[in-house]
């Protein structure tokens, strides 16, 4: 048996879980928010308990150094020589990896090279790596990469319609997101399949960042994110994919900057940009109740997307044997399931229990009804989890 804790860490906040491994049995889970300002929160849950209080943490050092000395106050360990793995969930991996990797020079320096890419995520995972090996110095760290999963695809599945010079000189191609996510589904789904040959498999991660995959045999095939997060279907706040040529007319027409433009169409577009009402999809599906008409539209368009999507990938696939609901959205919020399925019935001849899919909240259950000819699934993702094990796997119990 061995402690592993994973890390997510974003600009301003920390997530963490503590593991015994390979049990996989969770001692205790928490977050550190509002990191480098004046007042910040942290909750930790351990045991049937949890406590949340209000330190300062003026930067991820003192954030990565509070999380260890409350494991250590709460007797979760004994000693920081207890954990002996951390796993990093890092966003993008680019070119370089296929699978996870131990930190090490090289390791930080391409996740640097690849910030560009990621901006608010790879630089944030970085301070929060160097944080915790400060403070865990003894510790190895392995980073578990979002792109990982997706480097199975075939070249016309990731490669853009652009001059080729840009694609070889710039590394400008699909790496797609939510890997780490879309991999665990697609192991937990396989349970559904036991006697299917050449498993196919949407995999739905939906929620306010949302990506859909196309699964066979366990591998990424194709997926709906792009270079960035920014592609795909539409999200809380990202257009999703469209037309290129919008991006050039709102430069012109508004006399914002391309930077401009780039942000409005990631940080306030999708559900909070077509709707007026907000990003949360929950807000959305209130105001559509009350004949919102901006609301009832994305709402539209949302379940329209996600439905194209699944389209697209069953013809990809040459069919599909299961399509997997997860995430936020995926596993909590019956009306968009049930919209969706409604799109896709006649072409696919889905069809789910409405009675069943209604009680579903953040459970896994197969909502699909015999006669459906694909089956149709509500699982709950776990990336911290599969972080655990390749950060395990790869130190400890090699």
């Amino acid at each position: 048996m061995a402690k592993v804790l994973t890390i997510n860490s974003g600009s301003s906040s920390l997530k963490f879980k503590l593991y015994e491994m390979p049990e996989e049995k969770v001692l205790c889970s928490g977050n550190c928010e509002k990191i480098g300002l004046d007042k910040g929160i942290f909750t930790i849950k351990w045991e049937d308990k949890k406590e949340v209080s209000e330190p300062v943490f003026p930067n991820h050092k003192v954030a990565a150094q509070k999380v260890v000395d409350e494991l250590l106050a709460k007797h979760i360990i004994s000693s920081y020589d207890e954990i002996k793995a951390a796993g990093h969930r890092i966003v993008q991996g680019g070119k370089y990896f296929s699978h996870s990797e131990m930190f090490d020079e090289d390791t930080e320096a391409k996740i640097e090279s690849l910030i560009p890419l990621a901006p608010l995520h790879n630089a944030a995972h970085l301070t929060c790596f160097r944080a915790f090996k400060a403070v865990l110095p003894n510790c190895p760290m392995v980073a578990v990469f979002d792109t990982a999963y997706h480097q199975t695809m075939e070249p016309e599945d990731y490669v853009f319609p652009i001059p080729h010079e840009l694609t070889e000189k710039y590394d400008i191609r699909r790496y797609g997101a939510h890997g780490t996510s879309h991999n665990y589904l697609a192991l937990e789904g396989e349970k559904y399949l036991k006697d299917t040959k050449g498993k196919r498999i949407i995999s739905c991660h939906i929620g306010s960042g949302a990506s859909i995959t196309a699964i066979k045999d366990g591998k990424c095939v194709a997926t709906s994110m792009g270079l960035t997060p920014l592609g795909g279907i539409m999200m809380g706040t990202r257009t999703g994919d469209m037309d290129p040529s919008v991006f050039n007319y709102v430069v012109k027409v508004t006399g914002k900057s391309a930077e401009e433009v780039y942000q409005m169409f990631n940080k306030e577009s999708g559900f909070k940009g077509m709707s007026t009402v907000g990003p949360d999809s929950r807000d959305v599906l209130k105001a559509v109740e009350e004949g919102n008409e901006h609301a009832i539209l994305a709402n539209k368009v949302f379940n329209r997307r996600i439905a194209d999507f699944i389209g697209q990938y069953y013809v990809r696939l040459g069919g599909a044997d299961l399509i997997i609901f997860s995430a936020g959205i995926g596993e909590n919020e019956p009306r968009t399931r049930r919209d969706v399925c409604k799109l896709i019935k006649d072409a696919l001849g889905v069809e789910i229990d409405e009675k069943l899919n209604n009680t579903i909240h953040g459970k896994e259950c197969l909502i699909s009804t015999p006669n459906s000819k694909i089956k149709v699934a509500v699982i709950p993702t776990d990336e911290e989890v599969m972080i655990a094990r390749d950060a395990y796997f790869m130190t400890v119990g090699k």
